[in-house]
């Protein structure tokens, strides 16, 4: 089975204190519903031209409150945590089908008070499309938004919320969802999807449960050489054309701060073999054409810490570009799950990572790698 994503893990589980503390069985843990009414963007000429008047989403996100069973709770300021099933009606089943989601997914509060606050909530996981391009058996040639059944989704939610009790909050808010493959099939112009929601967050029983308060020892502000080797498939021009295997090194410096972040310095090299098999078909660039395969690039990033969760954005800068080219910068959005993470020895950390490359609202491919820490 071929790579799309790496679940990141958000810890329900195997959170255990050996501090006292007065929280019942299930503190915190809660159900939300979510309804959601929004637009498709035709972000591109060659998206279909037929778009729905309405999208209609459903979710169910089993939440999290967290309260410091973990020092990593207390240094995120108890965030809440979640993994929710979606499911979209983008309203023409004839062209777009349905989407069925998981994502977990991260809030963090803006403003908080006893009775109201403001949060952002991001997800990072799968989408199954019941309607993609495909020429057989069911020949359905239109829906060049979507290659695949199988496909990346990326979430995000702003609420503001009103709390009726500790079982019971109200909310509405806006959201923003995006589904593609990352060219792993094509054509692959992605769907996104914007729109407001109204829902209800349920806990059974509390929501409020009392935190765990440690007096932490800041972690030191470490410096660590990183190494990631990634790896990826995509198609190439023609869809159900062969998968080409790309080829990622990425070589970084990351500085550790305020115990929770750290920041990334580096550069990646990615090797294309689509590109050079273009090259040698077309006889362009004869006997020079690995030389124009190849990309080096320059970047700058943050990695937000959540236990053994890395969630990272990137930034970068082509020093060196394939043949055919049309951006300078491009952006890495995603995760790392550490299976290693420790303050001594040589090998401090070790991690498994998946990463959405994009030029802007494009994506270009999903890395899977193995990462290093010394």
């Amino acid at each position: 089975m071929k790579p799309y994503f790496l679940v990141l893990l958000l810890m329900f589980g195997g959170m255990h204190s050996s501090l006292a503390q007065t929280n019942k069985p299930w503190s915190g843990f809660g159900i939300e519903v979510n309804a959601s009414m929004g637009k498709m963007i035709r972000h591109t000429p060659k998206f279909p031209k037929q778009l729905p008047n309405v999208v209609t989403n459903y979710e169910l996100n089993f939440i999290q409150q967290t309260y410091g069973r973990k020092a990593w709770q207390q240094r995120r300021k108890f965030p809440v945590v979640g993994f929710a099933v979606g499911y979209t009606d983008y309203g023409i089943d004839s062209i777009y089908g349905k989407c069925i989601s998981l994502y977990p997914n991260l809030q963090i509060p803006i403003i908080k008070s006893d009775k109201i606050e403001w949060t952002i909530r991001a997800g990072f996981g799968i989408a199954y499309m019941t309607k993609y391009f495909r020429r057989y058996p069911s020949f359905d040639t239109v829906n060049t938004a979507i290659g695949g059944a199988l496909n990346n989704f990326t979430h995000f939610t702003t609420d503001l919320r009103y709390r009726i009790n500790q079982n019971l909050d109200i909310q509405l808010g806006a959201n923003f969802y995006h589904v593609s493959n990352a060219s792993f099939k094509i054509p692959n112009l992605g769907i996104n999807t914007y729109g407001a929601h109204v829902g209800f967050r349920y806990f059974p029983t509390t929501s409020t449960p009392e935190n765990i308060e440690r007096r932490l020892k800041p972690l030191k502000n470490r410096w660590l050489a990183q190494a990631r080797l990634g790896y990826t498939t995509r198609q190439y021009t023609a869809a159900d054309g062969p998968d080409y295997p790309i080829y990622m090194l990425t070589l970084y410096a990351s500085k550790r701060y305020w115990s929770k972040n750290k920041l990334l310095l580096g550069a990646d090299y990615t090797f294309h073999s689509e590109v050079y098999q273009f090259l040698k078909n077309n006889e362009i660039e004869v006997g020079k054409e690995k030389d124009n395969s190849w990309r080096a690039s320059l970047f700058v990033g943050n990695e937000f810490l959540v236990g053994r969760v890395g969630i990272i954005f990137q930034l970068g800068y082509y020093i060196k570009n394939v043949y055919i080219t049309e951006d300078s910068f491009y952006e890495k959005l995603g995760g790392n799950f550490y299976i290693v993470q420790k303050e001594q020895g040589v090998l401090k950390e070790l991690f498994l990572s998946t990463l959405l490359k994009t030029h802007a609202e494009k994506a270009e491919l999903v890395e899977v790698g193995l990462g290093f820490g010394f």
